[in-house]
C-alpha cells in the first residue's frame, strides 16, 4: 500500500475499502484504485460454518515430516463398503507407501515426535517448536545427524530455538527433559549452530528473573530490583564471561535481601539449577562492584 501522496507528499490517506480506492485527504488525489481485497469472501458465525466454507487446508508446518502436505492411502474408515479384494489392494498400497519413504522421512517421523514430547514437557510456545523443527530438518538434510543420537540433536535444536526466540530455558532443563547429559546437549547445540550458520546473541540474565521469582514466590518489587541490579552489572561489565543463570540468581538473592524477603542460597540454587558456590561468588562480586552492601546494612538496622 502507498504510504505517501505523490502529489503533495502527505501521509494523511483514506482507504476506501468499498470502492477499492486510496484517496489523499489533503489534496483529494486518488492515489490508487481498483485495489484487490485479500480478505475472505464469506461470513462465519461459528467454528463449524467456518470449517465448511474454508477452501484451504492446514498451513505448512515443519513439525510434520512431510510439512503437512502428504496424504495417506486408505484408512479403515475410508474402506467401508468395499469388497474384500479391493480392501486387500488398499492395505498393500498403504504398506508400500510406508516402505518406500526415504531414510530422511523415517528419521523425521521419529525425531519430530520426540521434539513434540520434549516441547510439551518444557511448555514451550508453538513458535519455538516450529523453529526447532525447521532447524532439525535442515540438520538432517545436511547430514549432521550421522554419528549422533537423534535425542541429542533434538535437544540441541530446541535449545537453539529457545535462544533465538529469547525463551529462557537452561541446558539443565533440556537435559532433564530429553534424558541426555548436559555436556552432550551443549556440544550438539554448538555444532548445529556452527554448521548451519545460525547467529545467536548471548542470553540476557533478565529473561530468567520472572521464572525464578515466581518459583521463589517473590514480590514484583523484588523482581524490579533484581532487573535493576542486572542492568547495573551489565554497565559495570560484570556479566561478560559468566553464566546468565548465575547472574540472575545472585541478583534475585541480593534483591530479596534488600527488600526483606530473605531466601536461602540453597533455595535459590535449586530453582536456578546452579550451585551455591556460584551464587556466593556472583553475590560477592555484585556487593563489591555495585556497592550494594550499604543498602543491606541499612535494612538490617531497620529490622533491629
Amino acid at each position: 500500500m502507498v504510504k505517501k501522496c505523490p502529489e503533495c507528499s502527505s501521509e494523511n490517506l483514506f482507504y476506501n475499502k468499498e470502492k477499492g480506492e486510496v484517496i489523499c485527504k489533503e489534496c483529494g488525489l486518488v492515489v490508487e484504485e481498483k485495489m484487490i481485497d485479500f480478505g475472505q469472501d464469506w461470513r462465519e458465525f461459528d467454528p463449524e460454518s467456518a470449517e465448511k466454507r474454508r477452501r484451504t487446508g492446514a498451513p505448512i508446518t515443519y513439525t510434520q515430516y512431510d510439512q503437512g502436505l502428504g496424504t495417506e492411502v486408505g484408512r479403515k474408515a475410508d474402506l467401508y463398503g468395499l469388497e474384500k479384494r479391493s480392501k486387500n489392494k488398499f492395505f498393500r498400497l498403504r504398506k508400500w507407501q510406508y516402505r518406500i519413504s526415504t531414510a530422511i522421512e523415517r528419521n523425521l517421523k521419529l525425531a519430530l515426535a520426540e521434539l513434540k514430547r520434549v516441547s510439551s514437557y518444557l511448555k514451550l510456545p508453538k513458535s519455538v517448536e516450529e523453529e526447532a523443527a525447521r532447524i532439525y530438518t535442515l540438520a538432517v538434510q545436511r547430514g549432521l545427524v550421522r554419528g549422533r543420537s537423534m535425542e541429542s540433536v533434538v535437544a540441541g535444536a530446541l535449545y537453539a530455538a529457545c535462544r533465538r526466540h529469547e525463551v529462557p530455558r537452561t541446558l539443565e532443563e533440556l537435559s532433564e527433559a530429553s534424558g541426555i547429559e548436559k555436556k552432550e546437549v551443549g556440544r550438539t547445540y554448538r555444532f548445529i549452530t556452527r554448521e548451519l550458520n545460525i547467529t545467536i546473541l548471548p542470553s540476557n540474565p533478565g529473561d530468567y528473573i520472572p521464572r525464578f521469582a515466581s518459583s521463589l514466590r517473590l514480590s514484583a518489587k523484588t523482581q524490579s530490583k533484581a532487573v535493576e541490579i542486572i542492568e547495573m552489572s551489565q554497565k559495570a561489565e560484570l556479566t561478560s564471561g559468566r553464566g546468565p543463570t548465575g547472574i540472575a540468581s545472585a541478583a534475585l538473592y541480593v534483591a530479596a535481601l534488600i527488600n526483606g524477603e530473605k531466601r536461602t542460597q540453597r533455595e535459590v540454587a535449586d530453582v536456578a539449577g546452579v550451585t551455591e558456590v556460584t551464587i556466593r561468588n556472583r553475590y560477592k562480586e555484585l556487593l563489591d562492584k555495585l556497592s550494594l552492601e550499604k543498602e543491606i546494612k541499612k535494612l538490617k538496622k531497620k529490622i533491629k
